[in-house]
């Protein structure tokens, strides 16, 4: 079954009808879909499976920060899109994705779980982390939701946070692993590699005349590693290579702007377009500057040896 993308209430009702089956949901931004998300969603679907439910998530776009605190909002570590798709690859049935707007942030909790999870969604389970928050203010949790859950059907369940290494997993170590430059970390966290994904885009030139050919990488993500060269796999025209990228503002050659740069191992071709996602294994050292195009190139071709060495382990 193709995940279904649906925005509002009234579209939900209309896209499965005045039967529409019972459903399974978990509330939440899913942002990154590191390993604690997956938990939640796994247990999603295996009770939805075994209970005949639609197994759905209901999320909301954009993160509630940007309107309520827009000066603490997080930088995210995926697209919208990007969350739907992991949706889509994990089985999820079906996603409500509710616009945050003033509308909507002036509904009260007893109100949201009513309208939205009893009514609309037909929940008979909702799965959520401890610490959620949600409604008016975020003035409901776990307690509140408990509550509504016994007045209007649906039996909720509270997963208990997943730790590494005494570090709890959550989109903020995430991020916060990812400033300092621990890719690897992140990783263990998200189950894979980080991945920056977006659309091949033409550079200067530079690079390719004077340094080592690189492909350039625009991306949507707003969360990027530390600035640095990393050792990376690049996916790109159905083919995956191991690289180097480096995450930076070019100061040799004055760059303004944040690049993201991989040169491709064993790689041939000069391509100005298409899809591209970058994967990033280990950091291999911090952006510098250097004297000229010859110094720099002399640099790369350094992290290329070891980025290789790094592979050959």
């Amino acid at each position: 079954m193709t995940l279904a993308r649906v925005h509002s209430a009234e579209e939900w009702i209309a896209r499965f009808g005045e039967s529409r089956s019972p459903s399974v949901v978990t509330i939440g931004n899913f942002d990154g879909m590191h390993l604690g998300h997956q938990e939640i969603v796994r247990r999603l679907i295996a009770q939805a499976r075994q209970t005949g439910c639609m197994a759905a998530v209901l999320t909301l776009y954009p993160h509630p920060a940007r309107l309520l605190r827009p000066g603490d909002a997080p930088s995210l570590l995926a697209t919208l899109d990007q969350r739907l798709a992991a949706f889509d690859a994990a089985g999820i049935d079906a996603v409500l994705v509710l616009r945050f707007d003033a509308e909507l942030a002036k509904v009260e909790p007893r109100d949201f779980a009513r309208r939205y999870l009893a009514e609309t969604m037909r929940a008979r389970k909702v799965l959520v982390g401890g610490n959620f928050r949600f409604g008016y203010r975020q003035q409901g949790d776990v307690k509140a939701l408990e509550e509504f859950g016994r007045q209007w059907g649906f039996e909720l369940e509270v997963v208990q946070p997943l730790a590494i290494d005494e570090t709890v997993v959550s989109s903020t170590a995430i991020r916060g692993a990812l400033r300092e430059g621990r890719v690897e970390d992140a990783a263990r966290m998200l189950g894979k590699p980080f991945t920056l994904e977006g659309e091949i885009q033409t550079g200067t030139g530079q690079g390719r005349k004077l340094v080592v050919p690189t492909l350039n990488l625009k991306t949507e993500q707003e969360t990027l590693p530390k600035l640095g060269v990393y050792a990376t796999e690049t996916a790109a025209g159905g083919g995956v290579y191991r690289s180097v990228t480096n995450v930076g503002k070019r100061p040799t050659f004055n760059g303004a702007g944040v690049t993201i740069e991989s040169h491709l191992f064993n790689f041939n071709e000069n391509w100005t377009s298409g899809r591209m996602e970058v994967r990033f294994l280990r950091r291999l050292r911090d952006e510098k500057t250097f004297n000229g195009p010859g110094a720099l190139r002399e640099q790369v071709l350094g992290d290329i040896e070891e980025a290789k060495a790094f592979f050959a382990r």
